[in-house]
């Protein structure tokens, strides 16, 4: 990535050739070792702020217990003041901006980059037989990093609480409102949601509901902060979104011990009928785009907005609000 600075390791293995290595002196020995990492790519992506730097920071850093140093490069200070939180409570140590650094910071211990799932397409998720950790124990740590009260589903003295994810952009339900009143009509207290306020208040809004409706979309990486046994229902727009979604936000759903439904819309639901006319390619056969690459399937797909059938997808919030029902029993 053009945003990712490249460093360069220089490996000396005794002292000696270290001498002669023309580096130049410590000017400040550290007594903790040290994870360098960047802020670059995608990270003010919420999807992969989690799952490029979040979730493999967690793995990396936890076993320290705070004891750890982090030298950041490609600083963002949008992103550390969003995720501040996750970084206090991963690190007892402010943040070092190596990029800004003109002396010498040394350590007996170094680890460049984080470590990540070993099958790339398998973000946003911990396997415990590469970690020592789980995503439980993450989310875990969520939970005591924002102070969030709720660790599992429990509705014996209220009603079911569902979010409705709101997006100003692309992918934005144009019937929300009605989507909500079907909701309310099933059972649920509805709250219709947009991550505009600071991460630590919407995260413990979304730590309050017990189900996260949302189309596919970063903004469905909140789940991550939903009490164990909530359900998450992913809208996919037409236009191939199986793998995605499934990669993306279904298996890791199942992965942070939360149920999972989908909704795959109809093309009358999409605005892109209403654009094209059902006959067009583009709605007619999707595959043909998506073989163009992954620009054509961007450019064409991902800014589509949804008019939920409420109808048709009644059944959904039936399928949910059951459950929720069958864990309170």
């Amino acid at each position: 990535m053009n945003n990712v600075r490249e460093w360069t390791l220089k490996l000396v293995k005794n002292a000696e050739r270290l001498e002669n290595a023309n580096f130049s002196r410590c000017v400040t020995n550290h007594s903790v070792p040290a994870i360098v990492f960047s802020l670059g790519g995608y990270s003010m992506n919420n999807f992969h702020a989690f799952a490029d730097i979040v979730v493999p920071l967690f793995t990396t850093a936890r076993r320290f217990n705070g004891e750890v140093q982090f030298l950041v490069t490609n600083k963002n200070q949008a992103w550390i003041n969003k995720f501040k939180e996750i970084l206090r409570s991963l690190s007892n140590y402010d943040l070092i901006h190596i990029d800004d650094e003109d002396e010498t910071h040394c350590f007996t211990t170094v680890i460049v980059g984080l470590k990540i799932h070993p099958e790339y397409f398998r973000e946003l998720t911990i396997d415990s037989s590469f970690s020592e950790y789980s995503m439980s124990d993450f989310r875990r740590f969520l939970r005591d990093a924002y102070s969030l009260r709720n660790a599992a589903v429990d509705l014996r003295r209220r009603r079911p609480r569902i979010m409705i994810l709101s997006r100003a952009g692309s992918r934005a339900f144009t019937n929300a409102d009605e989507i909500a009143s079907a909701a309310g009509e099933t059972g649920f207290e509805v709250v219709v949601a947009e991550a505009l306020t600071g991460l630590a208040i919407f995260a413990e809004t979304v730590n309050s509901c017990d189900v996260m409706l949302g189309v596919h979309g970063a903004g469905l990486t909140n789940m991550v902060f939903l009490p164990e046994n909530a359900v998450v229902v992913q809208i996919l727009p037409i236009g191939g979104f199986e793998w995605l979604a499934e990669t993306d936000f279904g298996r890791p759903a199942k992965g942070m011990n939360l149920r999972y439904l989908e909704y795959k819309i109809a093309a009358v639901e999409s605005s892109l009928v209403r654009k094209y006319g059902r006959d067009h390619e583009i709605v007619r056969d999707p595959s043909a785009v998506i073989k163009r690459g992954w620009m054509a399937f961007k450019s064409t797909y991902l800014v589509q907005n949804v008019t939920v059938d409420i109808n048709r997808f009644k059944p959904v919030l039936a399928k949910a609000f059951e459950l929720l029902q069958k864990q309170s029993m």
